[in-house]
């Protein structure tokens, strides 16, 4: 496990907090990339029991950010955030590296 270039906000570390606390787990975030979605690429969020090998761990707040090492070249330099408009409420990823993505926002092509 290493440090990441990954960074989770702190509005996302909060909400990561009260989903866990509601659902009694502890307050980790699984950031996955698969293949798929509108663009090629695709975010995958879940709650996590803890770190796994080969994870790196970003932290804010307490909250953990895990990223596996393979969707992890594919993340570097992104930001986690939730944001709430009036379609909804949702974690979104700003990703330096998608040279495209969908209006959904969670998917991207490199």
């Amino acid at each position: 496990m290493s440090e990441t270039q990954v960074t989770l906000a702190a509005n996302a570390a909060a909400r990561v907090s009260a989903i866990a606390a509601k659902q009694g787990k502890p307050a980790i975030l699984r950031l996955s990339v698969e293949g798929g979605g509108c663009s090629g690429f695709q975010y995958k969020f879940g709650l996590a029991d803890a770190p796994e090998e080969g994870d790196t761990i970003a932290e804010t707040d307490g909250v953990k950010l895990l990223v596996d090492d393979v969707s992890l070249g594919l993340l570097e330099g992104s930001v986690v955030e939730y944001v709430e408009s009036l379609g909804g409420a949702a974690f979104k990823v700003t990703n330096p590296q998608a040279a495209s993505g969908c209006g959904c926002g969670s998917s991207f092509a490199i």
